[in-house]
């Protein structure tokens, strides 16, 4: 049913917006929802965290004249509940149906489709380099990106399309020219802003070792080589090659600080090797992941920040709320970085997750081979990344 095919409620319901929830969960607020979209929707992603109750109580079993009692005996009486959809419509019919029947509840203003224009910009406070480093959090999906600010010049590293004006406004907020954007692979859970951002006079920059996947749009940005360095100010971008997600993954280490790992490793997890050669690549993928690992990464000193392009639930961020760690801390507890060769790829291929959604299209998206409108664009990166590698075999020791 189309959202706007809902009759209007007879009971007047409360509107909460995406970012008054999100503060409440974060603030540790015990917080009820009840999603009322479809079991697979619900199961595929959802709302959740430490002091957060969901239950799932798809909108049709609101649609009769007079709901059943066991649809009303799921859902508490004794608290505020929140009421959402994935745009809106169905929770407020529902939440209107409940308001009806004495319940105390409001909606998700846009359902989970505001909840995922949700993007938060976050100090890395633990960053020593030059100039100041902020981390980007997109909660709905866990994907995560950086702001290099030194000298009147900014950099952003893996930018999400969604939020081409944000990257622009929060430049000019901070008095300094966006000089660069950087993608560090061919994504395949969310559509590359660089274009957007270089249609707009950014610099953008695309690995060079991943032209060869087929980028259709390669000769209108800049290409990064191993060892090749960008000036933001005082500072500098270098490339740095680690390939095993992808052949082309190419991560940054910014200001000598932090490293922008992509894909390659995150702070509870390490990449997945199926997704650009299917099953059949995926062992000799996960040895080179290995050895970018090993050679790359975990040489490098180890006050070295780390910081991935996603986190999931299982990852706890740092006293500055970033989803960032030193290569110290992550080489004395995480297991998989420790193993042998022979032993991290077999335990990598053990056991991976579902690949993310729509991966196909968003990686044709971002080579250029597929077009897509704004609205397009959105739809096909809601949902969990999936870019990791299971973190119950490869997480803390």
């Amino acid at each position: 049913m189309n959202p706007d095919d809902f009759p209007t409620p007879d009971a007047p319901v409360e509107t909460v917006a995406p970012t008054e929830l999100k503060a409440r969960i974060d603030a540790g607020e015990t917080v009820t929802l009840l999603d009322a979209r479809m079991t697979a929707d619900y199961d595929e992603w959802h709302i959740d965290g430490s002091t957060v109750e969901s239950i799932n109580v798809p909108y049709f079993e609101f649609l009769d004249e007079e709901v059943d009692d066991d649809v009303l005996d799921r859902i508490p009486d004794d608290r505020e509940v929140t009421v959402l959809c994935a745009k809106g419509g169905a929770s407020e019919f529902v939440a209107g149906t409940l308001a009806e029947h004495g319940y105390d509840v409001n909606h998700l203003e846009n359902g989970m489709n505001g909840w995922a224009r949700i993007y938060e910009r976050a100090e890395v406070t633990g960053y020593d380099g030059p100039g100041t480093l902020y981390q980007y959090q997109r909660p709905s999906s866990g994907c995560l990106g950086y702001l290099l600010v030194d000298g009147g010049e900014a950099a952003v590293v893996d930018p999400l399309r969604a939020f081409t004006e944000r990257y622009l406004a929060d430049a000019d907020a901070l008095g300094v020219d966006l000089a660069y954007a950087f993608d560090t692979h061919v994504h395949a859970d969310h559509i590359s802003g660089v274009r957007e951002l270089a249609d707009a006079g950014v610099a953008g920059v695309i690995p060079e070792p991943a032209v060869d996947r087929g980028i259709t749009y390669a000769d209108e940005l800049e290409l990064a080589a191993d060892g090749d360095t960008f000036p933001v100010g005082d500072a500098t971008v270098e490339a740095v090659h680690t390939p095993g997600h992808t052949s082309g993954m190419t991560s940054y280490l910014l200001g000598g600080g932090l490293l922008a790992t992509g894909d390659g490793l995150f702070v509870e997890s390490v990449a997945r090797p199926d997704l650009e050669e299917g099953d059949d690549g995926a062992p000799d993928a996960a040895r080179q992941l290995y050895d970018s690992l090993q050679e790359r990464v975990l040489t490098l000193p180890d006050d070295t920040l780390i910081g991935g392009a996603h986190f999931s639930d299982a990852a706890a961020p740092a006293d500055d709320g970033t989803y960032t760690a030193p290569v110290g801390e992550l080489t004395e507890r995480m297991a998989a970085l420790s193993m042998e060769r022979a032993e991290f790829v077999e335990t990598v291929l053990a056991d991976m997750p579902p690949r993310p959604a729509n991966y196909e299209e968003i990686i044709a998206t971002n080579l250029g081979r597929h077009t897509a409108d704004d609205e397009e664009a959105f739809a096909l990166e809601l949902g969990p990344n999936n870019c990791a590698a299971s973190q119950e075999s490869l997480a803390d020791d």
